[in-house]
């Protein structure tokens, strides 16, 4: 059983602070998102070596996010939550050291790409332990009846980070690309303080039962390995959007270096206030109206009508209006996506779900950015959004053609 939260001690809600640690941590994440391309071009690397920077971070992420989920039940949320976030603010640290030195002459060719891959693997490796244990803390802290909300908070969290991050990493690239990476640093090190300071263990070291425990493995069968391969599948698409749209924003509005990181965080600070809301706002009452097995299909078909869009885009609010499109669609999926797997374990489980969820998210983060700047550069600069939405339009047929199998396994009490 995870520890109750005790209305009479005094302090902030926990659910507040986690909301809160999450929302920080995002923004730091996604003040990146606007400044990678023209930073990757401007160190003298290519689409697909850029590409690298994400599928390395999210290679670790794949192997490590289940252990640490483990982890979390045996030793505690809290202390796993902290080395995640100390780990993102030093590999970011890193990753803009060295970026410096690129730029400056010091480092260049072979070495500077392997030494900005390598603070990405090690980014993957501590920073995996974040979003797991925040999503087993948050279930720790629930009810089942409103697991879908407590989801939705999570992923209103990370909205909100993507709504600022953007518009902040545009303002900050003006006085230089890295000037981004190393605030992302920093505000790593003070998620990690605020965290410490006020953030409640809910799960105490050695709570759960010895006999019951089973290896995160022994989860992948049946619905959930339904569930966990529509998360890969969908993030893959996703994130091959993600890594492109930069690339595709500046060749097809022609625009300089520092213009495409303002407009690209114009574009991606409305496509998260859009996500922002639906998990903020609407997830809440359609969760308590419709089941993950309806919501998710919902999700699949929205996200991919705006991924078909988006080669049609030549203009800022074209290209912006299909981005809506799938920020929307994506804030429907993820929450649900998350809470069907919540449900279909027991209370004792919910940091290896969490864990695996997390690999599952990171797998098609690693071959996300591969196949779509691969597509961008070999194919054509519309193909990584038609192959996206194409994945998409299939995941969304398989749903409703196993729907019944999602539908047991949001109602039932856990496996």
């Amino acid at each position: 059983m995870s520890a109750p939260s005790n209305p009479s001690r005094r302090g902030a809600s926990p659910k507040i602070v986690l909301f809160l640690t999450i929302f920080v941590a995002m923004l730091g994440l996604s003040v990146l998102f606007p400044i990678i391309a023209p930073l990757s071009r401007q160190l003298g690397l290519t689409e697909t070596q850029a590409g690298w920077f994400s599928t390395a971070y999210s290679l670790m992420q794949f192997v490590f996010a289940p252990i640490w989920g483990s982890r979390s039940e045996r030793v505690g949320r809290k202390p796993v939550l902290q080395t995640g976030l100390v780990g993102f603010a030093v590999s970011f640290g890193l990753f803009g050291l060295f970026a410096v030195l690129g730029l400056n002459g010091v480092l260049s060719g072979t070495l500077l790409f392997v030494l900005l891959v390598a603070s990405r693997l090690l980014g993957g490796v501590l920073s995996s332990a974040t979003l797991p244990t925040a999503q087993a803390m948050m279930a720790d802290l629930t009810g089942r009846e409103n697991r879908a909300a407590a989801m939705g908070l999570i992923g209103a969290a990370f909205g909100l980070g993507v709504v600022f991050g953007p518009a902040i990493g545009a303002a900050l690239s003006r006085l230089g690309l890295v000037v981004p990476v190393f605030f992302s640093a920093g505000l790593g090190l003070l998620t990690a303080v605020l965290a410490t300071l006020t953030l409640r263990e809910t799960r105490q070291p050695g709570q759960d039962d010895p006999a019951s425990r089973r290896p995160a493995w022994a989860l992948l069968r049946g619905p959930l390995l339904l569930i966990l391969a529509v998360s890969a599948l969908y993030t893959l698409a996703s994130v091959g959007m993600e890594q492109t749209i930069g690339f595709y924003v500046q060749d097809t509005l022609h625009l300089s270096p520092a213009r495409t990181a303002t407009t690209v965080g114009t574009m991606l600070a409305i496509f998260g206030f859009l996500a922002a809301a639906v998990q903020g706002g609407a997830i809440r009452p359609l969760s308590k109206k419709l089941s993950a097995s309806v919501l998710i299909p919902a999700g699949l078909l929205v996200m991919g009508a705006g991924m078909l869009l988006l080669p049609s885009g030549v203009t800022f609010w074209s290209i912006t209006g299909a981005l809506a499109l799938v920020g929307v669609g994506s804030a429907i999926l993820g929450p649900s996506l998350s809470a069907a797997l919540s449900l279909g374990v027991d209370e004792n489980a919910q940091g290896q779900v969490a864990g695996l969820n997390s690999s599952a998210l990171a797998l098609g983060r690693m071959t996300g950015p591969l196949i779509g700047t691969g597509l961008y550069q070999k194919v054509s600069h519309g193909a990584p959004y038609l192959f996206s939405g194409t994945v998409l339009i299939v995941l969304l047929v398989l749903s409703l053609v196993l729907r019944p199998n999602l539908e047991r396994t949001v109602t039932a009490p856990g496996t």
